[in-house]
C-alpha cells in the first residue's frame, strides 16, 4: 500500500470480515498486524504495511508517520534515485509467503520496485487503472478481473449517467495578455500578490487549476451543476450527497469557497477530506457518510474513498516468483 489511509481502512476490513465456515472474525482466527513502527511481532500472520514502512524496516531505521500520509510517487518525500535495499536478517527474503499489492499502478515502480524484489513470494496486484507498467511487471498475468457491470449487479458499485460540463477553457486553455495584472500565488503559504504581465501568457487545459487558477471558470461549473441539480436528481429537495475531485490541495481549497458562496451555506455543507485538512479526515468522512452535512465532500486523493464509492474495473495480477511444482 501506499499511504497510512489505506492501510488503516484494510485493517478494519479484516477486522469486521468474517470467514463463511467459521462465525469468529478474521482476526480471532488469525493473528493481524498493522506495522506502525519497524518492530514485527514473530507470530504475525498477516502484516498491514505501507510500502515506504517496509522500506525502514528493511532498513532497520525508524520512519515518520507523516511520510506515510502522502503518495510516495507524488510527494515532497522520496528520494530522487531508486532506494537501495540490502539483506536484512531479521526480515529474510522468505520472510512473506506472498504479498498483496493494493493500488499496484503506482508505487511499485520506478523508486520503489526493489523493495518487492527483495522477497521471493508470490505477489499479487490490484488496481481499478492498470497501465503498460503494470501489465509488464506482472508479466501480462491477469488472474481475475471485476468489471464495473458486475460490480454494480453484486451492489458494491452503483451505476452512472453522466451529466457533461465543459467549457473553452477546460478544453483549448486561454491566454492572459499582456499588460493586465494577475494574482501569484505561493504554492506552500498560498500568499498572494498582484503582478502586471509583460506579455501574453497562454496556458493549456493541462495546466488549468495545476499552474493556473481561473476562478471564473471553477465558479461557472459549480453554478451550472447547481442549476441543474433538479435535472440530474429528479424529486430531490436536498442536495444529494456529492464528491468532488480536485487537482491540487490548493485547487480544492477554491472549490470549497467557490461552492459555499455559490449554494449560500456555511463550513458544515462542504469540507475537504485531504490529508492536509485541519479537521481529521476519517472524521469527515464519517460525517459524510452518515450525518446529513456536509452535503458536499471535496478531495484530492481518490484512496479516501477506495472501495464502495471508487468506480472502476479492479484488476487482479499476480507474478510468481517461485518455480512452479508440477
Amino acid at each position: 500500500m501506499d499511504t497510512k489511509n489505506l492501510g488503516e481502512q484494510a485493517e478494519q476490513e479484516f477486522m469486521a470480515y468474517e470467514p463463511d465456515d467459521d462465525k469468529r472474525k478474521f482476526t480471532e482466527l488469525y493473528n493481524v498486524q498493522r506495522l506502525t513502527s519497524r518492530y514485527v511481532a514473530p507470530d504475525s500472520q498477516v502484516c498491514i504495511s505501507t510500502i515506504q514502512r517496509l522500506y525502514s524496516i528493511l532498513k532497520d531505521e525508524e520512519l515518520d508517520t507523516k511520510a506515510e500520509e502522502e503518495n510516495p510517487n507524488e510527494s515532497g518525500w522520496q528520494p530522487k534515485e531508486p532506494v537501495p535495499v540490502g539483506y536484512n536478517e531479521k526480515i529474510p527474503i522468505e520472510f512473506f509467503d506472498f504479498i498483496v499489492i493494493d493500488e499496484c499502478h503506482r508505487s511499485i515502480y520506478n523508486l520503489w520496485r526493489q523493495v518487492l524484489d527483495y522477497f521471493d513470494g508470490f505477489l499479487i496486484g490490484l488496481t481499478a487503472t492498470p497501465d503498460a507498467r503494470t501489465y509488464g511487471f506482472f508479466n501480462e498475468n491477469v488472474v481475475s478481473e471485476y468489471t464495473h457491470e458486475q460490480a454494480v449487479i453484486d451492489g458494491v458499485n452503483v451505476g452512472y449517467d453522466v451529466f457533461l460540463i465543459e467549457t473553452k477553457i477546460t478544453s483549448g486553455g486561454a491566454k492572459v495578455e499582456a499588460g493586465e495584472y494577475i494574482e501569484r500565488r505561493e504554492k506552500l503559504t498560498r500568499r498572494k500578490r498582484w503582478e502586471m504581465l509583460d506579455e501574453d501568457e497562454e496556458y493549456s487545459a493541462s495546466k488549468l487549476d495545476r499552474n493556473v487558477v481561473n476562478p471564473s471558470q471553477i465558479r461557472w461549473v459549480i453554478k451550472t451543476f447547481k442549476d441543474n441539480l433538479p435535472v440530474i436528481f429528479p424529486g430531490r429537495d436536498e442536495v444529494p450527497k456529492t464528491l468532488i475531485f480536485a487537482k491540487t490541495d490548493s485547487h480544492a481549497e477554491d472549490i470549497i469557497r467557490i461552492v459555499r458562496e455559490e449554494f449560500a451555506e456555511g463550513n458544515e455543507f462542504c469540507k475537504k477530506v485531504t490529508y492536509q485538512a485541519t479537521e481529521d479526515p476519517k472524521s469527515i468522512l464519517a460525517q459524510f457518510r452518515n450525518e446529513y452535512n456536509p452535503r458536499i465532500a471535496v478531495t484530492v486523493d481518490i484512496r479516501h474513498w477506495y472501495g464502495r464509492q471508487a468506480p472502476g474495473v479492479p484488476v487482479v495480477h499476480a507474478r510468481r516468483k517461485k518455480p512452479e511444482l508440477l
